[in-house]
């Protein structure tokens, strides 16, 4: 009796969990696999083993040498798929499960983010756009190149300019020529600038003149026929 018991029970576990398993999956989603290919302009050229992800990380795979890959187990829905290579430019890839259509999943590219979108069928072919350059090449020397610094430009300037002064000043007249002392002494004292400006805005200057000038009376003289007058002494 007890041997029969004991079957009984080792039967009726073995069913439990035959029906556990049976339910377990009939209960839980479809999933599916996802595949592609990565490829590089020039055929010659090696691609080193990339990260791709999908839905930034919540699925992970590494190309295999000839630039396979592949995700396992990918439940319905959309999911984002990204190159991270640190080489190259690819496109990113937006793809949609469907539960009815496990097999067919609807995939769309885009060359950069905000891009216009174009479909591409499935398995996934992805072909590098560009290569990052994190270093620029260094420039050769180049005798233009000195005429980039400002300093030199100053300095050709200033030199252009006392070579020609003095030809300019042989062709001004005398006024010009006054006048432009005047503003060379003006620039070496920056106090005589500002008095003379500040003069020029009230007119200071001319009310000074204007006050200090007083108009001498001439007397006649006998030259003109004017008589003159003597005074004797007293005594």
């Amino acid at each position: 009796i007890h041997s029969t018991m004991t079957k009984t029970l080792l039967l009726l576990t073995a069913l439990s969990l035959i029906l556990g398993c049976i339910s377990a999956s009939s209960s839980s989603p479809p999933t599916a696999s996802i595949q592609g290919r990565l490829r590089l302009p020039d055929p010659a050229a090696s691609l080193n083993s990339t990260r791709i992800t999908l839905n930034d990380g919540s699925f992970t795979t590494y190309t295999q040498p000839n630039g396979d890959f592949i995700f396992h187990r990918v439940p319905p829905g959309v999911h984002l798929l990204d190159v991270q290579s640190r080489q190259h430019h690819f496109s990113q890839v937006k793809i949609q499960l469907l539960e009815d259509a496990m097999d067919s999943p609807k995939c769309i590219e885009y060359v950069y983010p905000g891009a216009p979108k174009q479909a591409m069928p499935h398995p996934l072919e992805l072909t590098a756009h560009a290569s990052y350059e994190y270093y620029e090449k260094r420039q050769g020397f180049s005798i233009f190149s000195i005429f980039k610094n400002p300093m030199i430009l100053m300095m050709l300037f200033t030199g252009g300019m006392l070579f020609l002064m003095p030809k300019m000043m042989e062709d001004m007249d005398p006024e010009q020529k006054e006048m432009m002392q005047k503003q060379m002494e003006f620039q070496q004292d920056p106090s005589k600038m500002l008095s003379s400006m500040l003069k020029g805005l009230t007119g200071a200057g001319d009310d000074d003149e204007g006050d200090s000038y007083v108009p001498i009376e001439r007397k006649p003289s006998a030259k003109a026929g004017g008589k003159t007058v003597r005074r004797g002494k007293r005594d």
